[in-house]
C-alpha cells in the first residue's frame, strides 16, 4: 500500500469516525438522516455498476428511497421492524413499479428495472436501517447502551477486515473464490473468523457488561463472532461479484484511498441484519444473561 494511499485512508478515518461515533451516540433523528445519507450514497454507486452491467435501474427514485427509508423508520420511533415500517416498503414498491409503468417500455425491461432498483434499496437503505433498530432495541435503556449495541457488529466488520488482510498476506496462498475476488485467500478467512470470534468475547466482556447490562457466555459469544464474521465475509464477497458483473474495480472514487462508500460498508450491510436477528430472537442461541 502506498504511503499516500495509507495517508489518504488515516485522514478518511479520522474525520469519519468522530462523525459516526457521535451520530449514534446522538441517535434519534441526528443518526436516520446519517444512515439516510450513507445508504443514499451505497446505493447510487450500486446503481452505478448495475447500469455498467448493462440494466436499467430508476437511479434517482431509488437513491431518494434509500435516503428515505431510514428516516422513517426514526418517523415511527420503534426499534424494531413492526407492520408501519413494512406498509413503508410495501408502498415503496408500488410507487417503483408504477413509475416503471409509465416510464419504460416493454422493450426496457421494466420490471427488471423495477426489481435493479428495489434491491438496491433494501440492499443499501434497508440494511442499514437495521443500525437505528440496534439503537433503539428493546435492550437498550440509555444512549450508552444503544451505542454500545450499534457499534457490535462495526467493531466486528473492522476486525474481520484488518485480520483477514493482514492474515491473508502473511500465510495466505490458497484461494477462496478466485472468480469472484482474487485478492481473498482461505487463510484470510479463517483468520478474520477467528478474529472476530475473539473480539466478540472481549468486546462482550468490556463492552456490552458494563455499558449495556448484557452479558454473553463464552461458548455464545464466540458463536456469535463467527456468525457475525461469516456474514461480514459474504457481504464483503457479494459486492465483489456485484462490482466484477458490472466490470468495475469500486464502487466509486468517492472517498480517497478507500473507493466508494459501498466499499466500505459492504461487510457492515450484511453484519447489522444478522446482529439484530440474533439480539431480537434470544432464543436461537439462549445468549443474553439479564
Amino acid at each position: 500500500m502506498a504511503l499516500s494511499n495509507l495517508a489518504a485512508r488515516v485522514l478518511v478515518a479520522v474525520v469519519a469516525i468522530p462523525l459516526v461515533i457521535g451520530a449514534v451516540y446522538v441517535g434519534d433523528v441526528v443518526l436516520a438522516v446519517t444512515l439516510g445519507v450513507v445508504a443514499a450514497l451505497a446505493a447510487r454507486e450500486l446503481f452505478g455498476i448495475a447500469k455498467a452491467a448493462d440494466y436499467a435501474p430508476l437511479s434517482r427514485t431509488g437513491t431518494s428511497i434509500a435516503f428515505l427509508l431510514p428516516i422513517g423508520v426514526h418517523y415511527f420511533r420503534v426499534g424494531r421492524f413492526v407492520p408501519p415500517e413494512i406498509a413503508l416498503g410495501a408502498m415503496a414498491i408500488i410507487a417503483l413499479f408504477t413509475l416503471a409503468l409509465f416510464r419504460r417500455s416493454s422493450e426496457e425491461h421494466p420490471l427488471g428495472a423495477a426489481a435493479v432498483t428495489l434491491l438496491g434499496v433494501l440492499y443499501t437503505a434497508g440494511f442499514l436501517s437495521f443500525g437505528y433498530a440496534l439503537r433503539y432495541h428493546n435492550y437498550v435503556v440509555t444512549a450508552r447502551a444503544g451505542s454500545a449495541l450499534v457499534f457490535y457488529p462495526f467493531v466486528l466488520t473492522w476486525i474481520s477486515d484488518t485480520a483477514g488482510y493482514f492474515v491473508g498476506r502473511a500465510f495466505g496462498k490458497s484461494k477462496l473464490m478466485p472468480s469472484v475476488s482474487p485478492g481473498k485467500t482461505r487463510a484470510g478467512a479463517i483468520g478474520a473468523l477467528v478474529f472476530c470470534m475473539l473480539a466478540s468475547w472481549a468486546y462482550a466482556q468490556w463492552v456490552l457488561v458494563p455499558n449495556a447490562s448484557l452479558g454473553l457466555r463464552l461458548g455464545v459469544a464466540l458463536t456469535l463472532g463467527a456468525i457475525i464474521g461469516a456474514a461480514v465475509q459474504v457481504g464483503d464477497l457479494v459486492e465483489s461479484l456485484l462490482k466484477r458483473e458490472g466490470g468495475v474495480k469500486d464502487s466509486s472514487h468517492l472517498i480517497p484511498g478507500h473507493g466508494g462508500v459501498l466499499d466500505r460498508i459492504d461487510g457492515l450491510l450484511f453484519a447489522l441484519p444478522v446482529t439484530y436477528f440474533l439480539f431480537t430472537f434470544p432464543h436461537v442461541l439462549l445468549f443474553v444473561n439479564r
